[in-house]
């Protein structure tokens, strides 16, 4: 008997909508695309930011309360210093030729990643499809999200 061989895939889901937070998802999404892995995303709570036409360019970094920050608390709290963060990861990653959240959303379309909005954080946003990117296929329901994803690996960031 032949035995099919079953197509990889990965469902990737961002709660966070922090600059260092968003990135991970979009990399993983990205480096299953390029291995030719099927990927879904899907974006809930502070990780609608990310897929927020208004918002996609400004995401900072959370210091305050971050153990892996190297900035002490009291000071990643001031005033201006999570765009001060931001700014600085954006040149780094400029540096690195990494592209903005923008263009990674665009590359993962191109190569057949689906993009996904969470209803129930849209709701709970006041948020519609309007205020969003015109990459994301849907905004569904978590019971929708499992649906897409049977078979596939799901990965939370």
């Amino acid at each position: 008997m032949e035995t099919q061989e079953r197509q990889r895939r990965v469902a990737i889901i961002c709660s966070k909508g922090g600059l260092d937070e968003v990135y991970p998802a979009l990399i993983l999404g990205n480096a299953a695309r390029m291995s030719g892995i099927e990927a879904v995303l899907f974006f809930t709570f502070y990780g609608l930011d990310a897929v927020t036409e208004n918002k996609v360019d400004h995401l900072h970094v959370n210091l305050a309360g971050n153990p892996a920050s190297p900035i002490p608390t009291v000071i990643g709290g001031l005033p201006g210093m999570e765009n001060f963060a931001a700014a600085m990861m954006k040149k780094q990653m400029e540096e690195l030729d990494l592209p903005s959240v923008r263009e990674m959303m665009e590359m993962l379309v191109d190569s057949g990643a689906e993009l996904y909005g969470c209803q129930l954080a849209m709701e709970m946003f006041k948020r519609t499809k309007d205020d969003l990117i015109p990459q994301v296929a849907e905004v569904i329901t978590a019971g929708d999200f499992y649906d897409l994803s049977e078979g596939a690996q799901i990965i939370f960031t």
